[in-house]
């Protein structure tokens, strides 16, 4: 039996690689764009904006860090730089062998953050576009378990509003997360509090623009050639697209094409649904 094609390997393998191409780095995450014209040219200032924001909210001294998700590494990369140890958890073979290429330095662990066997203890959990993955049961309590008494938990992360009903009543939406609602719930029956909290959805809205319009450039020259081989060789336009269904189902097809040619994804709908928050966790006392 031929083995199966790893199309999440392959579209973060091509993502990544656009990525350097544009910015000249591997960063996955959204940028910050005040004070910026929304243009790809100015996407990696965005990005690094992002993480000065984000930085601003370490504690103070050199620290061990605990990096979970930690994406191609390029957040950890920089944390290395600023004369910090860190271990970085991802369960992506692929970005866990771009980690170690990226934050030479760093630990890698491959492996999700719940089976993360690691012990600590750790001054920092961070927490950067990856808190959503991980269930609200979960994330937390181990937190307490692998942080120094005093240390800290920094997310920054996407939250659900109350507006965003589920993708049946809503559809594929931009953003995602927890509710809001339930993670400040989860919260209060957790060993932390909430030190310091800063909304920045206005700041980020715009990455989500940014991607369609990359992503429409891509779907009109797909649609293009498409209709060009359709109309001029249709024997050829019958075979590709057999081909494609070989490793592609309709449902990842529709979705593709929904990606590439779509106009649900936008800034405006990504403020209605979510909150991008910044959250500094510490330790009850008392």
């Amino acid at each position: 039996m031929a083995e199966k094609i790893d199309t999440r390997a392959v579209g973060l393998d091509v993502g990544l690689a656009f990525i350097r191409w544009l910015t000249g780095a591997e960063n996955l995450h959204y940028g910050l764009w005040s004070g910026l014209e929304v243009t790809a040219g100015n996407l990696r200032a965005a990005q690094d904006g992002y993480t000065a924001k984000l930085f601003g909210y370490l504690p103070e001294g050199r620290l061990r860090i605990l990096d979970i998700g930690g994406g191609a590494g390029e957040t950890a990369k920089k944390l290395l730089a600023l004369g910090h140890s860190v271990e970085i958890v991802v369960p992506s073979p692929f970005l866990a062998a771009r980690c170690r290429e990226t934050a030479q330095g760093a630990v890698v662990h491959e492996t999700t953050f719940e089976a993360f066997q690691g012990q600590g203890p750790y001054d920092l959990c961070l927490f950067s576009e990856s808190f959503q993955y991980i269930p609200l049961a979960e994330s937390l309590p181990k937190c307490a378990r692998l942080l120094s008494p005093g240390g800290t938990v920094l997310i920054a992360d996407c939250f659900r509003t109350e507006a965003y009903k589920g993708r049946q009543a809503e559809g594929p939406q931009p953003g995602g997360g927890h509710r809001l609602t339930a993670f400040r719930e989860a919260v209060e029956g957790s060993p932390f509090v909430i030190e310091t909290e800063e909304d920045i959805t206005e700041a980020v809205a715009p990455s989500i623009d940014l991607e369609q319009q990359l992503f429409h450039v891509l779907g009109h020259g797909v649609t293009r050639v498409s209709d060009e081989v359709h109309a001029k060789r249709p024997a050829t336009h019958w075979a590709l697209a057999k081909g494609i269904a070989l490793f592609l189902s309709r449902k990842r097809r529709e979705n593709l094409m929904q990606r590439l040619t779509g106009t649900t994804r936008t800034a405006e709908a990504f403020r209605l649904y979510n909150r991008y928050q910044i959250i500094r966790l510490r330790r009850r006392t008392g």
